[in-house]
């Protein structure tokens, strides 16, 4: 007879925890009350009118090219390979190539005796003078606009050498 009844409780909780699974969105258990209020609408503004629902995605897209060619990376491939080989003795910090920023920590050049950091921004695809911006800094402070210039120079002189380099594949 106490198994029969152990039974009978068991299987009414599994029912009734079968039916809470069933509820509506209100997160009430079971609902009692009435009807579940709506939630609030949010106002829509001219920028919510603007943005794409995200896409449902699965592990199926892993192996499909589905990738939108409009989407591109917006540096030169030449000035941001050229200020990572120039800088290569600086610690790197972070890194972003989607938007072109370099950050590196201090490190001192191989010969010198002055600790130096770094922060390298690619603006433009186009491989110009235009598109690098670099900004030096020592422990000390600033840095002579002549050595931010020598060092901007010299990723301009191994962007092209890189560039001229991949023209002769």
């Amino acid at each position: 007879m106490k198994k029969a009844t152990s039974l009978r409780t068991g299987l009414v909780m599994t029912v009734a925890l079968g039916l809470a699974g069933c509820g509506t969105s209100s997160g009430k258990l079971f609902n009692w009350g009435g009807p579940a209020r709506p939630a609030p609408q949010k106002q829509e503004t001219a920028i919510d009118k603007f943005k794409a629902e995200p896409k449902q995605s699965s592990v199926w897209d892993l192996f499909s090219n589905n990738a939108d060619p409009n989407v591109s990376i917006g540096v030169n491939k030449y000035l941001w390979m050229a200020s990572l080989e120039v800088l290569d003795f600086l610690p790197i910090q972070s890194v972003d190539p989607f938007s072109g920023l370099i950050m590196t920590g201090y490190g001192t050049p191989p010969g010198g005796g002055k600790a130096y950091r770094a922060t390298i921004h690619v603006t433009d695809p186009a491989l110009d003078a235009r598109s690098l911006k670099v900004s030096l800094e020592s422990r000390g402070g600033t840095v002579a606009p002549e050595t931010v210039r020598a060092v901007e120079d010299a990723i301009l002189t191994r962007a092209r050498q890189l560039r001229i380099r991949d023209s002769g594949l």
